[in-house]
């Protein structure tokens, strides 16, 4: 019987052992452990820009970060209101090894529509910064859209997302202002 999986050459995965090693030190102290580190209950203020400094909506926001699949990953729901009316979203952010970057899958209620975003990006001094795009019926060309986790503390975490014009011009487009709630 042939098929998907009876056609793979499992001979290219013996390297795989480096990279379970690498997770388990990673979830005991290094990044992968600072992820986790983010889990608990998160309350504050979400912002909301549609024009370059102009902004549109301020709301309180709360948020619950969990740490899932054996610590591979954290997923971030939260809820909130824009313009009056209930927002909710969730990102699963994590760090591949195999890639050397974070990534995240992030999807809403009102930014995304049913789309769902994935980005890639760096480790910063103080968090991480991912970069996706999107784009659609009306828009010759995607636009980029950039989050910033800076972690201020342990218990204060500011979210930053810009939009990336597709010349490269960046303007803060949402933030969230966390503080742990106790």
């Amino acid at each position: 019987m042939s098929g998907f999986f009876f056609n793979l050459d499992y001979t290219k995965y013996k390297n795989m052992e480096p990279v379970k090693n690498r997770f388990e030190t990673s979830l005991a102290e290094g990044i992968h452990h600072q992820l986790a580190l983010l889990a608990g209950n998160w309350a504050g203020t979400s912002r909301t820009w549609f024009e370059a400094d102009v902004l549109a909506d301020e709301s309180p926001v709360s948020g619950t970060i969990t740490s899932i699949l054996g610590g591979r990953f954290i997923l971030h729901q939260y809820q909130s209101s824009l313009a009056g009316k209930p927002h909710e979203g969730l990102a699963i952010i994590g760090y591949s090894f195999p890639y050397g970057r974070y990534q995240t899958a992030w999807v809403d209620s009102f930014h995304m529509g049913t789309g769902i975003m994935f980005s890639e990006g760096a480790a910063t001094e103080k968090g991480h910064s991912v970069l996706g795009s999107y784009g659609g019926e009306g828009m010759p060309e995607p636009w980029g859209w950039r989050t910033e986790i800076e972690v201020v503390d342990q218990d204060h975490v500011i979210i930053t997302a810009y939009n990336v014009e597709p010349g490269g011009a960046e303007a803060k487009a949402t933030e969230i202002n966390y503080h742990r709630k106790v």
